[in-house]
C-alpha cells in the first residue's frame, strides 16, 4: 500500500512540475529566482528548524545527520532505509500600493533516500532550489502599458551526501551538489503612434541562461543527553561560495502579439553578439551559507529549539544583468520551532503517536530595491501522521505569512504554503534464517 501510495504522490507531482512555475513571486526576478528549498515538510512545519535529528526523517540541510545511532537496526538482523518525497501548494495575494493579484503554485520540493553503512550513512536525491516565475507589466502615469517582463526556470541540485558517527553522540558529514538548470526571461516595450494605437511590430529582448556547477555543504551534529530525560540537540552546516558556470544567449526580435490571446509571434531575430562582449559565458557567484542552532527536548516526546542562517548574499554576481536600484546585502534567516508527541509507542490509540509540530522565522532575503529590504515572515503548523510500518509517515504542513512591502510602489506577498511529504522506512539486508 505504501509504494502504491508513493508512486502516486511522485505522478501527482510529477504533472504539476511540468504544469506551471515553481513560483509566482515578482522578486524571482531578481539574481538566480526565490529561494525555493527551506527543508523538508518537517522543518517547515517548525519554522524552517533543521537541528533535530531522528532515526524515521531525513534531514536533508545536514549532512551529518546521514549516519547515527539507528543505523545497525533490529538487533544486527536487517537495516532501515530512509526514503522522503514532498511536494507544496501555495496560495498568494500580491499588493502593490495601486493594484492586486492572487496566484496559486503547485511544486515538486525534493525526493531522497538514505542507506546506512557501519558507522557510515550515505544520502542521495534530486530538489529544486531556487524557482523564476514572473509576469510583470509597467504602465504610464495615462495608464497605457509600457512595458512587459516575463520569467521561467531555476537551478535545481542532485546531491551524494556521506555521514560519519564519530562517537555515540557525535556525527559529522559531507554532500556534494551538482547544481544545473537555466533562467529564461523576456522584455517588451511597447511603441505606439500618434494616436495611441500600438505599432503593429513591437521589440523584445530574449536571455537565456544555462547554468551548471558544484558546491560543498558539510555539516556537524552533536546529540548529548544532559540529564537522565533530556537531550541537547545542536548542529553547525557551513557551504562555501562555489561559482556556476553560466552559458548565455541573447536575442532581439520584432513580434506581432495576437490582441486575443496575448501570444507573440516573432518575425525578425538578430542573435546578439555575447562572444566579443566576453558575455558567453560567465561566471556566477553561490554565496557562502553558515547556519547553527541549539535545542533540548525529552527523546520521542518534545523538542524545542533555535537557528539562525546567515547567506552571504553580498557575494552574488551576475555579469550578464545589472538591474538599476537593486542591490545584494547579506541575508539572514532566524527560526523558532518544535514538536510534540503524546506517546509514540501507543500502538493501540492513533493520535497518540501523531506528531504536532510548530514553529516561526524571520527572515532578511538579501535584497533590496529602491533601499527598501525584503524581509519574510512565517508562522507554521503541521502534524505526522503514522502510516504503515517501521514508523513510516505522512507529513501534513501549514504556513502563513508575508514578504515584501508596499512602500516605493514595490508588492507585498500575502502567502499560505501547503506542504506534503512522505517518510518512508523499509528493512533492507535482512539476514537469512533458512536455506
Amino acid at each position: 500500500m505504501i509504494k502504491k501510495l508513493c508512486l502516486v504522490f511522485i505522478a501527482f507531482l510529477a504533472l504539476n512540475v511540468h504544469s506551471q512555475e515553481g513560483t509566482t513571486s515578482p522578486y524571482s526576478f531578481y539574481g538566480i529566482g526565490s529561494l525555493k528549498f527551506k527543508g523538508t515538510a518537517e522543518n517547515r512545519s517548525m519554522g524552517g528548524l533543521s537541528i533535530y535529528t531522528d532515526s524515521i526523517h531525513l534531514n536533508l540541510r545536514n549532512p551529518a545527520s546521514y549516519a547515527g545511532n539507528h543505523i545497525n537496526s533490529l538487533k544486527g538482523e536487517g537495516r532501515i532505509i530512509k526514503f522522503t518525497v514532498g511536494g507544496s501548494h501555495s496560495l498568494v495575494d500580491l499588493k502593490s500600493s495601486s493594484s492586486s493579484a492572487n496566484t496559486n503554485t503547485t511544486t515538486f520540493d525534493y525526493l531522497a533516500m538514505s542507506v546506512p553503512m557501519g558507522k557510515f550513512g550515505m544520502a542521495f536525491g534530486l530538489l529544486p532550489i531556487t524557482s523564476v516565475g514572473y509576469k510583470l507589466e509597467f504602465t504610464n502615469n495615462e495608464d497605457v502599458l509600457t512595458n512587459r517582463y516575463r520569467g521561467e526556470g531555476g537551478v535545481n541540485v542532485a546531491f551524494l551526501g556521506l555521514g560519519y558517527q564519530i562517537t555515540k553522540n557525535l556525527s559529522i558529514g559531507i554532500a556534494a551538489n551538482y547544481n544545473f538548470g537555466n533562467i529564461k526571461n523576456s522584455a517588451i516595450k511597447f511603441v505606439y503612434d500618434d494616436e495611441g494605437n500600438p505599432l503593429q511590430y513591437q521589440s523584445r529582448e530574449s536571455n537565456r541562461s544555462d547554468l551548471s556547477g558544484i558546491n560543498f555543504n558539510v555539516g556537524i551534529s552533536y546529540r548529548p543527553m544532559i540529564t537522565d530525560k533530556l537531550q541537547l540537540a545542536s548542529a553547525f552546516t557551513f557551504s562555501p561560495k562555489a561559482d556556476l558556470t553560466s552559458n548565455n544567449e541573447r536575442i532581439f526580435a520584432s513580434i506581432v502579439i495576437n490582441d486575443i490571446t496575448g501570444q507573440e509571434f516573432p518575425v525578425n531575430e538578430i542573435e546578439a553578439d555575447l562572444e566579443s562582449a566576453g558575455l558567453k559565458q560567465t561566471d556566477l557567484t553561490l554565496p557562502a551559507k553558515t547556519s547553527f542552532g541549539l535545542g533540548i527536548g525529552k527523546p520521542n516526546k518534545w523538542f524545542i529549539g533555535a537557528e539562525y542562517t546567515f547567506l552571504k548574499t553580498s557575494q552574488f554576481s551576475n555579469r550578464v544583468f545589472n538591474i538599476d536600484n537593486t542591490t545584494f546585502v547579506d541575508a539572514s534567516t532566524i527560526s523558532f520551532g518544535g514538536f510534540y508527541i503524546p506517546q509514540y509507542n501507543s500502538f493501540n490509540k492513533y493520535f497518540k503517536r501523531v506528531v504536532y509540530r510548530a514553529g516561526i522565522r524571520f527572515e532578511n532575503t538579501g535584497l533590496e530595491i529602491k533601499n527598501e529590504t525584503i524581509n519574510e515572515f512565517g508562522i507554521s503548523f503541521g502534524v505526522g501522521l503514522p502510516v504503515g510500518g517501521f514508523f513510516s509517515n505522512a507529513n501534513l504542513g501549514f504556513e502563513i505569512g508575508k514578504k515584501g512591502t508596499t512602500n516605493q510602489n514595490l508588492v507585498q506577498e500575502n502567502f499560505i504554503n501547503f506542504q506534503i511529504s512522505l517518510s518512508l522506512n523499509d528493512l533492507w539486508f535482512v539476514k537469512r534464517k533458512y536455506n
